[in-house]
């Protein structure tokens, strides 16, 4: 079965090999820790961590780096507030971002490069530039000249006029050009430096990346991700740097971007006042349900999170981990990811898609129980059986029903009294369907007696309880 994936360099779906058959190499563009990340920073290691697992299964050996960047004017803004070093708050947030991400079941990745580990490397590539005539350096800067970098904008698809109102040009008289972008700047005595050909100074953001993915994963990679808000000017820059450092060699080979999310249709912004912080919803949710919710649309699609999307991914663990409970009894064995679920991951990480199938399984399930309960013969129960293991492999290719039922049900709250009302709501659905309108009557008396009113939805009947 091939993986297809959407380059954005090339605008089309393609079929992915690798470079080298024995290793993949992929790099995810982390976070800058200065603070706690919101939960848009989350979208991109949930989604990729399921599409390394996936090259994983397919290939075997995949060199999976996200990268820490903990020198930043950001960084460097906050520990002068605080009158610390950059790494007090760098070592605080980076921590907290390992939880956090831990909390949402992403694995650690393979390789998780510092920026500040890799200066020397930055040094090079630039020195590398400059010898080769792509960059200059000036007034203490080095800069790359976009003027030597024919295909600067293949990426984006930008035109000059936007590449320099989109990149936010700074105007400065040492640039040859107004959309050369910096590779190295000086730092005053406040600010964390390092001494190099070009004075005290530390580097720009784009040169960190390019550096950091020379040093691990070589001079051609086989994939590059990020956010789609990264695509310009950060991974324009990147293969810029990249491409004229080695000669003109390709810097990656396929290149994924998620799209973004916004809160209640409307952009997450400080000045609005609707950032949503990982740190906070892992306290507040149910991190399983937080990452269902991450991966309730497609990736390159924008995803507008909600109360009523955490709620909906609530409910619907609440029936897997329902189905699993019912199964308690029942052993499960190792099997293979399902067919239906891995060609949906197939399919450029088809998550909905993966996701229904998912429950799909869920439902076959839940009549193996039942007839496992009519009739307890050994066929029932071999079928039950493979049902539960599909169910456990097809949550183990998401990310999912990686935790007991008793775990779950038992996180707090009314869970699992919600998980009976639901229960409820979804068998008065197939008696309608099924036109046992008699059925589905005495489910709504009986839900109403108990104080929960029904309401029709786009998405379906929700209920909530009367005051």
């Amino acid at each position: 079965m091939d993986i297809q994936l959407f380059n954005s360099l090339t605008r089309r779906i393609e079929t992915f090999t690798p470079l080298h058959p024995d290793r993949i190499t992929f790099y995810v563009c982390g976070p800058t820790v200065y603070n706690f990340v919101h939960i848009g920073n989350a979208r991109g290691p949930v989604v990729f961590g399921v599409l390394a697992d996936l090259l994983r299964r397919h290939f075997g050996r995949v060199d999976y780096a996200r990268n820490i960047t903990d020198v930043d004017d950001k960084i460097n803004a906050a520990a002068i507030e605080q009158s610390v070093p950059i790494s007090a708050i760098t070592d605080r947030f980076a921590a907290a971002y390992r939880e956090d991400m831990t909390a949402l079941g992403v694995r650690a990745p393979d390789i998780e490069p510092a920026a500040t580990a890799h200066i020397p490397h930055m040094i090079r590539m630039i020195e590398q530039l400059i010898e080769s005539g792509h960059a200059y350096a000036a007034d203490g800067h080095a800069l790359f000249s976009v003027a030597s970098f024919p295909s600067y904008g293949q990426l984006s698809r930008r035109s000059t006029d936007e590449m320099l109102a989109g990149a936010r040009v700074e105007v400065a008289p040492y640039k040859r050009d107004p959309g050369d972008f910096v590779l190295w700047k000086p730092s005053t005595p406040e600010l964390p430096g390092w001494d190099s050909p070009w004075g005290r100074g530390r580097p720009g953001w784009h040169i960190e990346c390019s550096a950091m993915c020379e040093a691990h994963l070589g001079e051609t990679i086989d994939i590059h991700a990020g956010g789609v808000d990264l695509q310009f000017p950060h991974h324009e820059n990147e293969i810029a740097q990249s491409v004229c450092a080695h000669g003109g060699k390709p810097f990656a080979r396929f290149w994924l971007h998620n799209g973004m999310l916004t809160f209640d249709g409307s952009k997450m912004s400080k000045s609005v006042g609707n950032i949503r912080r990982v740190h906070d919803l892992v306290r507040e949710q149910p991190p399983e349900a937080l990452r269902l919710a991450l991966l309730s649309a497609h990736y390159r699609q924008p995803l507008d999170w909600s109360d009523t999307l955490i709620e909906q991914s609530v409910r619907t663990l609440d029936r897997l981990y329902g189905t699993l409970r019912d199964l308690a009894a029942v052993e499960s064995t190792e099997q293979a990811i399902p067919a239906a679920v891995e060609a949906a991951l197939c399919d450029d990480l088809n998550t909905p898609l993966a996701l229904a199938e998912l429950q799909q399984i869920a439902a076959r399930a839940r009549q193996g129980k039942l007839a496992l309960d009519a009739e307890n013969s050994a066929e029932n129960h071999q079928q039950a059986t493979l049902l539960k293991s599909e169910l456990l492999a097809a949550g183990r290719a998401l990310g999912l029903l990686q935790q007991t039922p008793e775990a779950w049900f038992g996180r707090g709250g009314n869970a699992d009294e919600d998980a009976r009302i639901q229960a409820l709501v979804d068998e008065r659905g197939a008696a309608k369907r099924n036109r046992d309108f008699a059925r589905a009557d005495a489910i709504r008396l009986q839900l109403q007696n108990e104080g929960i009113a029904l309401e029709d939805t786009p998405q379906g009947v929700r209920w909530k309880r009367l005051s």
